[in-house]
């Protein structure tokens, strides 16, 4: 199948001449816009940008009259899979009650949790599946998704096979992550709950997700500094890649930590500041940004009732781990909990208002910055012999992805060569 793109402006993520790899401090900015460009797809590859292309008998074409064509998103840190949902929870914060309160009380994570475990897994996976065509409608060719609302040996292997089977249908790319270290589960008591996702259902997910990445979140209420690093010491020995949430709301020495095992990414960094902030620049760890988060908890994640944007709301300070030379990415963080929101547009949108981010960065770090911190080097930017996931937006101007809010960009969605979404009239 051959498909033409004709007379776009094209936004192609292309590397600054002669840099090579992740993009950070100024090969994230600087990006370049050619017009009246032709792109031209066969067998889900990109054959050839130009002028004046022609498309191969039967080939489809797509006229995108001015508008912009850039690579597909690529979401890096989702919880998209869960059963239930936490609007009841929601409401409660509104009213004041915090986060960690919530969820000692047996609510929030627990909540999802026990929805998770009395869920079949053909309804895990059939809800997970609407959700993915969700992303791929918002212009998500590559996501991320995590486990971590079994809390058990049975109900995370449940999880990771519902990633795994929705997957298979879905004509995007989907990673998984085990989440093994997410909230606790308290009817059996910390102790015994670490002991039990470290020396049982750790090795029952290498058994069968050998190499999967293995994540955790290292917060108060969730799980210490001492017992995260028994964790990541585990699954390391086995051959896992390691990722963490860190800093969300507290900061307990986990980037120093990471950095120092050499952790592929750490996510939130909300409360990370100063030392460790320099300290994750410097190294290979991937900073990840999830704005969302920050501006749907708010105030109430210390028990504050909602009453606008305050400054007691803290956003990951990503123009200083920009400027200091880190690798910097930005994702939803799709949950039912603290992120009920699957759009890539208004992470952008965040990330550029929030945590500093100019708008070249903030589309950096949802396309080949993620794209190369998942393990995938033919994504993310348009060139001959690339991966052809794209995203036509209805913008003539790129900057108008990160300046609307709330709007529906994505008029084209191109996955592996297909067209997945189209507006012909837009």
């Amino acid at each position: 199948m051959s498909l033409l793109i004709r007379r776009c402006r094209l936004l192609s993520m292309e590397a600054p001449q002669g840099f090579v790899g992740v993009r950070t401090g100024e090969a994230m900015r600087g990006l370049r816009v050619r017009e009246n460009v032709d792109v031209l797809v066969r067998a889900g590859r990109i054959e050839a940008v130009g002028d004046g292309l022609t498309v191969p008998p039967g080939g489809q074409v797509i006229d995108a009259r001015g508008d912009v064509l850039m690579p597909g998103f690529v979401d890096c840190h989702t919880h998209l899979c869960w059963a239930g949902n936490r609007i009841d929870e929601w409401t409660r914060r509104l009213a004041g009650e915090s986060y960690l309160q919530i969820l000692k009380d047996g609510g929030g994570i627990m909540s999802t949790v026990r929805a998770v475990r009395e869920t079949p897994l053909i309804t895990l996976t059939e809800e997970l599946r609407k959700r993915l065509d969700a992303a791929l409608r918002q212009g998500i060719t590559t996501i991320e998704i995590k486990s971590g609302y079994g809390l058990n040996t049975e109900a995370e292997l449940k999880m990771l096979r519902a990633i795994r089977d929705a997957a298979l249908t879905w004509p995007g790319t989907v990673v998984l992550t085990a989440l093994l270290g997410h909230a606790m589960d308290t009817s059996i008591g910390d102790r015994a709950f670490v002991e039990r996702t470290i020396n049982e259902t750790l090795p029952a997910v290498h058994a069968e997700f050998p190499g999967v990445a293995v994540d955790l979140f290292c917060e108060e209420g969730a799980w210490t500094l001492s017992d995260s690093l028994q964790l990541l010491n585990a699954a390391k020995e086995l051959g896992h890649a390691l990722r963490v949430h860190a800093d969300q709301f507290t900061s307990r020495g986990m980037v120093t930590e990471a950095v120092r095992m050499g952790v592929l990414s750490v996510d939130h960094l909300e409360q990370t500041a100063g030392t460790e902030l320099d300290l994750l620049a410097k190294s290979q760890t991937f900073g990840v940004g999830l704005p969302i988060t920050a501006i749907n908890l708010g105030n109430s994640a210390k028990g504050t009732p909602f009453t606008g944007m305050s400054a007691g709301i803290k956003f990951a300070n990503l123009r200083e781990l920009v400027d200091r030379g880190g690798r910097v990415c930005l994702a939803t963080n799709t949950n039912p909990g603290s992120a009920p929101s699957i759009s890539i547009p208004l992470v952008v949108a965040l990330g550029v208002r929030f945590c500093g981010l100019t708008v070249d960065e903030a589309l950096t770090a949802v396309t080949i910055n993620p794209a190369m911190m998942l393990g995938f080097k033919d994504r993310g930017v348009i060139a001959s012999g690339k991966r052809a996931d794209l995203v036509l937006l209805r913008h003539s101007d790129y900057r108008e992805l990160a300046y609307e809010l709330g709007g529906d960009p994505v008029r084209a969605v191109i996955v592996g060569g297909h067209v997945a979404r189209y507006y012909a009239s837009a």
